[in-house]
């Protein structure tokens, strides 16, 4: 079994310091992904899961993203998308709150171009935006996404072709291609823009407009994501979505089963935190 005392602890300081600043202006977010269903099947972290995700509709976001800079303390950062390489590198369309007294792996060309600062431990922020109510509209909203991310992934610093089957890496080869030939600031101004396009429609459903685009399916109803509940999380309490259950299984299928134990595994190979306080 991996020891991952420290990412764990690390990782609770920055959902601490988020629920703090939630709390004091009013703002919701829910725990996401792997780290909803450890607050639902463990309790709090997954044991073998060594990042942490939360999720904010368009609105709490842009209202997190005013205070975010004063309010964090001083070792967590908020990274959005568009500060690696100048503004002119691409990882994804997520902003992130790093924890800089910590190392993922050593210095390389690679966390060289993202400046360093792909290379901490993290909490991602998906973002939940209004989905069109027409199947099409829903179709567009998502396929536009999706396109823009491919055109986007010109910029990243490698491309692993070998993950793609064959059709599917004609169709990255082609949207990269063109990518390239698009500065990176015209791609985050879409992306941005095509997200928020309905952000003012009060529409059934909401979608992880910034999920990569073999996630863009998962779509919810409004009011699962829109009103939260606290459930416990290790000593603490953090807010999850109120329809968790609905969230969950909608992703995951059967969310209470353990996966494999061959797949009971970090993400990262090694994660070491340089000043545990």
């Amino acid at each position: 079994m991996y020891d991952l005392t420290n990412a764990h602890r690390a990782s609770l300081k920055i959902l601490k310091e988020i629920h703090r600043i939630c709390l004091k202006y009013r703002i919701r977010y829910t725990l996401d992904s792997g780290t909803l269903i450890g607050a639902v099947r463990h309790q709090g972290f997954i044991p073998w899961d060594d990042d942490a995700d939360i999720a904010m509709t368009r609105g709490s976001f842009e209202a997190f993203l005013k205070v975010a800079a004063r309010e964090l303390p001083k070792g967590m950062t908020l990274v959005m998308p568009d500060q690696y390489h100048g503004g002119r590198g691409f990882f994804d369309f997520t902003p992130r709150i790093i924890y800089e007294n910590s190392r993922i792996r050593e210095r390389d060309p690679e966390m060289e171009y993202y400046d360093g600062k792909l290379n901490h431990l993290w909490v991602d922020i998906f973002v939940l935006d209004a989905l069109p109510d027409s199947a099409l509209g829903a179709w567009l909203a998502k396929g536009f996404q999706a396109g823009i991310y491919g055109l986007a992934m010109g910029h990243r610093y490698r491309l692993d072709y070998g993950k793609y089957p064959l059709h599917q890496k004609v169709l990255v080869a082609g949207l990269t291609g063109i990518g390239r030939l698009i500065p990176m600031k015209w791609l985050f101004w879409a992306q941005n823009a095509f997200a928020r396009k309905d952000r003012k429609k009060k529409t059934k459903r909401l979608f992880y407009s910034n999920y990569q685009p073999d996630y863009l399916y998962v779509t919810l109803d409004r009011q699962w994501s829109t009103r939260v509940v606290e459930l416990p999380f290790e000593d603490t309490c953090l807010m999850c979505p109120e329809g968790w259950e609905h969230v969950l299984a909608w992703v995951y299928g059967d969310y209470k089963k353990l996966p494999p134990r061959e797949q009971r595994k970090p993400s990262h190979a090694r994660i070491e935190i340089l000043v545990d306080e």
